[in-house]
């Protein structure tokens, strides 16, 4: 039941710009298969060197012929293609408006049925996120949705109303695609774990022998009072919650959530955010964590398990002509506060059968997000339907295992009017 999708770099390759190695495609045809300045030297829009002639008709067959391969000869289900604004730029490096490969890949008929997927920005300076050449199929990694997270999770003022739209699938990005054209994440291979995105404020890729110089330096983190490792059960217990934080506000949002592999169980890099040079523990997922975890992991299997139970985080089918697709809180109910300096954010969304629900069902999810540092108490609105009461499936301030329920073990609020959200601290509540 599980589908492959097969990350690919058809932007460059290992040979280098022109003082590099002669591996394969510079000597067999260098100008044909590298975008070359008039001078003779390489374009680098790939950060490695050179860049790949991606729209040459010999090369665009040869990355056709690539995928195809894959598909017919290995059942892949689909490619995430590294830098692949790249692959929307012509010979002299300008990007097209209307890319031959990307429209090719995107109507051939051996890939169909595959997930077409882009890092739609390139080393060069081309971010395409929102608006790359989709073609009715590519769907993109929402970089947009990463920084805004990141900033509305460590408390940066001014990111309520941009945080709202990445709850609902970033209709600003992709209106008329849909949410499944965004790729939701917070981490990825690049960048930050997501427990050194808690603990570091800086890089630390000293190890890579680069000087630091290496590895992005906009990380959008927070350390929580120290950097780095540390015995202060305070900030160890802030970092630990943040997690929890970051994973809910991930798997609430529509869109198609994606995780980094040992982020479930608090896998660390020591602050280096560019292990691509490190074969060793540095980069090794390590094993051990996840039964010393195992509270994290537990949190992340439950919140996988909340969104498969709950279309209402996956559809926008509401009760009622005209209803909107989500409803917008503050500390008061209906009342949502889009101020600059507000770090509060409340919503409910409503599904009605289908999406796994059968008959009349009615599902109704209410999240309340409190990135302020003290407590605050919330104004329920009222369920949609009599008889309803809120019951709690998540609140990130309590200790394991009260932090989140197992699938219809949520209890009933004792107060149906208000709740108190602890600082820096997320409650999800269901209606039944």
């Amino acid at each position: 039941g599980i589908e492959v999708i097969l990350d690919v770099v058809f932007n460059h390759t290992a040979e280098g710009n022109e003082q590099g190695p002669s591996i394969s495609f510079r000597g067999l045809d260098n100008r044909t298969y590298y975008m070359l300045t008039p001078e003779g030297f390489y374009y680098n829009f790939s950060g490695c060197g050179n860049t790949f002639n991606c729209n040459n008709p010999v090369v665009r067959n040869f990355v056709v012929e690539c995928l195809r391969h894959w598909v017919a000869e290995y059942h892949i289900d689909g490619f995430r293609f590294d830098l692949a604004s790249i692959l929307g730029r012509a010979p002299d490096g300008a990007p097209l408006n209307n890319p031959p490969l990307l429209e090719l890949l995107a109507g051939d008929p051996i890939l169909g049925r595959t997930k077409l997927i882009a890092e739609a920005w390139d080393a060069g300076g081309l971010y395409q996120v929102g608006c790359f050449p989709a073609y009715g199929r590519w769907a993109e990694w929402n970089g947009k949705f990463r920084d805004c997270v990141r900033k509305f999770l460590k408390g940066d003022e001014g990111q309520v109303g941009e945080m709202a739209a990445r709850l609902v699938g970033s209709p600003d990005l992709y209106y008329g695609r849909g949410a499944t054209a965004s790729i939701n994440f917070i981490t990825c291979h690049d960048g930050f774990t997501l427990a050194d995105m808690v603990a570091y404020n800086e890089k630390h890729n000293l190890d890579n022998g680069e000087g630091n110089c290496d590895g992005a330096n906009d990380n959008n983190s927070w350390n929580c009072g120290a950097e780095g490792p540390t015995h202060d059960p305070g900030i160890l217990a802030l970092r630990r919650r943040q997690i929890k934080n970051a994973l809910a506000m991930l798997l609430v949002s529509q869109g198609v959530p994606m995780l980094l592999m040992g982020d479930e169980c608090g896998q660390t890099q020591q602050g280096n955010n560019n292990t691509y040079c490190q074969d060793n523990p540095l980069a090794w997922l390590d094993w051990d964590l996840v039964s010393e975890n195992a509270e994290l992991l537990r949190f992340s299997r439950l919140m996988i398990q909340f969104r498969k139970r709950h279309p209402a985080l996956r559809n926008v089918l509401h009760p009622g002509t005209g209803a909107p697709d989500v409803n917008w809180h503050g500390t008061r109910a209906w009342r949502a506060d889009w101020s600059p300096g507000n770090r509060v954010l409340a919503f409910h969304r409503i599904a009605t059968a289908g999406g796994g629900m059968g008959g009349d069902a009615m599902d109704v999810v209410y999240v309340a997000m409190n990135m302020h540092w003290e407590s605050l108490d919330f104004e329920l609105p009222s369920p949609p339907t009599a008889g309803m009461k809120w019951h709690a499936a998540a609140n990130t301030s309590l200790a394991s295992p009260e932090d989140i329920c197992e699938g219809g073990r949520e209890t009933p609020l004792t107060d149906q009017a208000t709740i108190s959200v602890g600082g820096r601290s997320i409650v999800i509540l269901i209606a039944r």
